[in-house]
Order: C-alpha cells, then sequence, then structure tokens
C-alpha cells in the first residue's frame, strides 16, 4: 500500500516530498496545489506542486559543459510571454554580468548551486553618473519570476546607491542572498516573498513599494551603528505596498567595527511608509527609538508596528512616540499581514515549491 500511494503522488506531482513511513490505514487530501497522504500515524507525505505542465530547461556553466556559458544569453534564449515556467539552470562560479530580465521574458526560474557557490555580481552605482534604478545588477520585470540557491551582489562599496536585485513584478526568492551597501534590495512594485534568504546592507538596504513578506531571512547590518535597515515607499494610504519581517532574525555583521552611530529598522521613503516587524528575533544594536524620521511632520500617516519579537533590541519601552507607531499584543491586529492575507500567498506561492507559514507561528 506504501508503495501504490507513492506511485500515485509521484505522478501527480513528480518531486518535492518528504517522507517518512509505516503501515495502516490510508489518508488522502488534497487542497489547491497541495497533497497529503497518511498512512496510519506515522507514514507521511507532502508534496508540492510545481505545475501539472513540463518545464523547460536550459544550462549555464562557465566550464562549457551547459548550453551557454552566460546568463544573458540564456535570458534571450528562454520563450517570450511564456505560460509555464522556464528553468535556467546556472552552475557554481561568479558570473560577472548584468541581468535584464524584460517584460515578455515571463515565469522564469534561475536555480543555482547554492547561495555560496552561484554568484551574480555588478559594481554600478551612482558615483558613475547612473540613476539608482539603473544600478542593480540583476533587474527584473517579467512576472512570476523566481530564484533558488543563488548570490546577487553589487561590489561599489560604501558611500553611493548601489543595487544587487531589483524586482518589479510578482517574483520569488527561496534561499538566496543580497549582497551591497546602499539600497541593496529594491522591492519597486507587486508582490513579492522571500524565504530563507540573506540581505546584507549599511543604508536603506531592503527598500521599495512592493507589498512583500520576508519570512525566515536573515538581516544583517554591515555595521554595528550607523545602520538604517527599511526604507518603504508607500505614496497613498490606498496603496498595497509595504514591508513586512516575520520570523527573521535582525542582526550585525561582526566582521565590521562597532560604532557609537545608532542604528534603526527603518525611516520613511515616502509619506505612507509601512514596515511591520513581528515575531522576529532583533538584536541588541538597534537604538531603543527603533525607527527614525527624516522629518518630524505627517507622523500620523505612517505604518510602524512591532509584534512579539524577541531579543535584546526588541524591548518597545523606549520606542518613538508617533501617532503612526503600533506595539501590537493580539494576533487580530497582525493577521492581515500574514502570507496568505497581505501577498495573497496561497493563490500563487505553492506553485513555486517554496515552503511558506501562511498564517503566524
Amino acid at each position: 500500500m506504501e508503495q501504490h500511494g507513492l506511485d500515485i503522488l509521484g505522478s501527480w506531482f513528480g518531486t518535492h516530498c518528504d517522507i517518512t513511513s509505516s503501515t495502516a490505514l490510508v489518508k488522502l487530501e488534497l487542497h489547491q496545489h497541495r497533497a497529503s497522504l497518511e498512512v496510519g500515524n506515522v507514514f507521511f507525505v507532502t508534496c508540492w506542486a510545481t505545475t501539472h505542465t513540463s518545464r523547460s530547461k536550459i544550462y549555464v556553466a562557465k566550464d562549457g559543459t551547459g548550453d551557454f556559458y552566460t546568463i544573458g544569453e540564456a535570458v534571450a534564449a528562454a520563450p517570450n510571454y511564456s505560460k509555464t515556467p522556464t528553468d535556467i539552470m546556472i552552475k557554481k562560479g561568479v558570473y560577472l554580468e548584468y541581468i535584464i530580465i524584460e517584460t515578455e521574458k515571463t515565469n522564469i526560474a534561475f536555480i543555482g548551486d547554492g547561495m555560496h557557490k552561484t554568484v551574480i555580481s555588478g559594481n554600478r552605482s551612482s558615483a558613475s553618473g547612473l540613476q539608482m534604478d539603473q544600478t542593480a545588477t540583476v533587474a527584473i520585470f517579467g512576472v512570476g519570476f523566481i530564484a533558488k540557491g543563488i548570490s546577487f551582489k553589487n561590489t561599489a562599496g560604501l558611500g553611493h546607491q548601489a543595487v544587487a536585485l531589483k524586482s518589479n513584478v510578482q517574483s520569488a526568492f527561496y534561499k538566496c542572498s543580497f549582497h551591497g551597501y546602499q539600497d541593496t534590495l529594491y522591492t519597486k512594485h507587486g508582490r513579492q516573498f522571500y524565504r530563507d534568504c540573506v540581505i546584507y546592507g549599511k543604508t536603506d538596504f531592503i527598500y521599495g513599494n512592493a507589498a512583500v513578506v520576508f519570512q525566515n531571512c536573515f538581516i544583517i547590518a554591515r555595521n554595528r551603528g550607523g545602520t538604517i535597515i527599511t526604507a518603504q515607499g508607500r505614496e497613498g494610504p490606498y496603496e498595497k505596498g509595504g514591508t513586512i519581517l516575520h520570523n527573521c532574525t535582525i542582526t550585525y555583521d561582526h566582521h565590521y567595527r562597532s560604532s557609537s552611530i545608532k542604528t534603526y529598522l527603518g525611516r520613511p521613503w515616502q509619506l505612507y511608509s509601512r514596515v511591520v516587524v513581528m515575531q522576529s528575533f532583533i538584536d541588541d544594536f538597534i537604538d531603543p527609538k527603533g525607527w527614525l524620521n527624516i522629518k518630524e511632520t505627517n507622523l500620523d500617516k505612517l505604518f510602524y508596528a512591532e509584534y512579539k519579537n524577541r531579543g535584546r533590541g526588541a524591548n518597545t519601552t523606549g520606542r518613538v512616540k508617533w501617532p503612526g507607531y503600533k506595539v501590537f499584543t493580539e494576533p487580530n491586529e497582525v493577521l492581515q499581514f500574514t502570507v496568505n492575507n497581505f501577498i495573497q500567498g496561497n493563490e500563487w506561492i505553492p506553485s513555486t515549491g517554496i515552503p511558506f507559514i501562511p498564517g503566524l507561528l
């Protein structure tokens, strides 16, 4: 019976299964893209569907063992306006390229050998006269983009705007890292999801106006002091944008010197800036005030909130007293910011094969 059950699930969903075994009664559940097969109390299989359709694959390798030497060539070869995923399998190596996923390149997936093995790197910055928007090592405009196991870097260094990755559309990232100093990760628009990722930076290094959830991510400041983590850019009260940090670890890189300059969770890039930090670990380098404002006006229009965080930096007794700042204590106050409610994750994340927590912990 066990093998028959596995054969059934395998024919439906292929891989992406976690399996243990025993014997007894079979219980089969289907919920959207999720299938569960239980035999007794012990045998359990959970599969996340990628889709029923076939996925085309293009291989990139610097050593010549793939279809192309460069990622740019592979993207150009991918079909336009595809309704099915195209997996671009990028073997280990440092790829010194600037990549644009244009609007017509839909449902592209970058699959690397791991964030420490597959690296896409550039060094454009505002120092050369470029607009911040033009500095991205990788820029995404094609809806449905996915990346897994890749490091995105901008090595321009301190003192200038230099984007490692910019996403303008619905996209998802799993076990990726993003390296920079100022403006590392530009979550510009669309629904976005980051799971088990690592983001490094110093000034406004997570910014933009996407509706974005970071879940189980490491947010790492590159200086123990003088850091501003988020700069959210919501411009109006009815815009859907906001940055949610859920079950993340907010800490600093111990290789960088300590500083007496203060560090903050965020500052408003635009008038209706919205950031929620919930059920996360906050290290002791965050200033007790927590948040910084550029201007001392319109503090009733922004929306900053914290909910049941932990760590020495999570104490909210010394936080700012702005009208727009909230400390939530009840689950119903923050349910609107969960993956399912804020970015409708149950509608599109299962098809990516990326795990997620739909609600609160």
